[in-house]
């Protein structure tokens, strides 16, 4: 670096706000190898017949690209509220609904109008980093509230902890990234009673839940204060697309046009999500594949002898590991790519297909020294 450069670069870390110096930017390893099971992303490709129908709906918005797009992306809100009563048998009026560029853009939103300084978000973790991210981003206290020992978080648990930190956002993460767990109902409906503030249920991975697990979305009609985001990144296999919607009260979502950007929703981007969404049945068709491809390694890394959190992701936490760095070292040796996401014992790998599935345990298990025969 030259002298210049050098002098440049401290001065930009002195103008930088005092709370991000020092600090690494987000983002997992993007690493070209053969198996990449490190970001959770749906591990199919777009059909066919659903690549055409975007790059059709991409075509015919092309020419009127010298207008901006609909502010209020209405077409796109009434396919997701179609959506959610088909998937989920929850009627909302496209009133209760919103969307962004990403589950993230659409925290953001949440936190630019509900948090901000001096006020407080408490999340439990380990959970998902960006909620504590953006929080800081927007200038919100950040609360790191506690799990047991197995990631659980008990109803009781969750009321002391809302009751000692008086926070104005409470996020849930269910299922909970990263340890795949689904949130019990009575959690959530504790944390409502117990709170004054805003109380975010992320439901990024909802679509790979287990069957009979409930959605937060039922809680809606009976809690102003409750907001369910989910993402369109995951089951429908759109992580490129960065479309991120939530559903809550319309009161809630006016203060959430205060804080978004101009036309925020790209005509192309709202065209392509309401392609995405005509196919859904087509795109959610490869969920049933990636749970039974979860639920192969959980039972695989069990009998192992590992320690695999029963999930309800696309995703398995598993621990019962001496060196977990040295294991996702000795994986990607070996040309299979998973995360560490720092806590102690554990890695985190994201179902794949059968064959990406079968590399990640053979791999393993060559790494590991067990028996890859057991791999099923």
């Amino acid at each position: 670096m030259s002298e210049s450069r050098s002098a440049n670069a401290g001065l930009a870390r002195e103008l930088l706000r005092p709370q991000f110096r020092g600090m690494s930017a987000y983002g997992a390893p993007q690493l070209d190898v053969p198996v990449r099971l490190n970001t959770n992303e749906n591990a199919f490709d777009l059909p066919a017949v659903v690549v055409r129908s975007i790059v059709e709906a991409i075509e015919a918005e092309a020419v009127t690209l010298n207008r901006y797009p609909d502010r209020e992306f209405t077409e796109l809100r009434t396919s997701l509220a179609s959506y959610l009563e088909q998937q989920a048998g929850v009627r909302l009026p496209i009133e209760m609904l919103w969307a962004a560029n990403g589950s993230n853009e659409v925290l953001q939103h949440i936190l630019m109008a509900y948090g901000g300084p001096d006020r407080t978000a408490l999340g439990f973790v380990p959970s998902y980093s960006m909620h504590e991210l953006i929080s800081l981003a927007t200038g919100t206290r950040w609360v790191s509230g506690e799990r047991d020992e197995h990631f659980d978080l008990a109803a009781d648990a969750a009321a002391q902890q809302v009751r000692e930190h008086d926070p104005d956002v409470v996020f849930l993460c269910s299922p909970n990234n990263p340890t795949g767990t689904a949130m019990a109902p009575e959690v959530i409906s504790t944390v409502l009673e117990t709170s004054r503030g805003i109380v975010v249920v992320d439901e990024a991975y909802f679509e790979f839940a287990r069957p009979g697990t409930p959605s937060a979305l039922q809680l809606l009609a009976e809690n102003p204060r409750l907001i369910v985001s989910r993402t369109m990144s995951k089951a429908f296999a759109f992580a490129g697309a960065r479309v991120g919607y939530l559903a809550a009260d319309p009161a809630i979502v006016d203060g959430l046009r205060l804080v978004r950007l101009p036309y925020h929703l790209s005509t192309l981007t709202q065209a392509a999500a309401n392609a995405a969404i005509a196919h859904s049945d087509i795109l959610l068709s490869n969920v049933a594949a990636l749970k039974a491809e979860r639920d192969r390694i959980v039972d695989t890394l069990a009998r192992w002898g590992l320690e695999p959190v029963p999930s309800d992701s696309n995703f398995v936490l598993f621990g019962g590991l001496d060196d977990a760095q040295a294991t996702w070292q000795a994986l990607l040796d070996r040309g299979v790519l998973i995360r560490d996401v720092g806590i102690p014992g554990h890695l985190r790998v994201n179902a794949g297909t059968p064959e990406e599935t079968t590399a990640f345990l053979d791999a393993l298990a060559d790494a590991l020294g067990f028996d890859g025969s057991l791999a099923g």
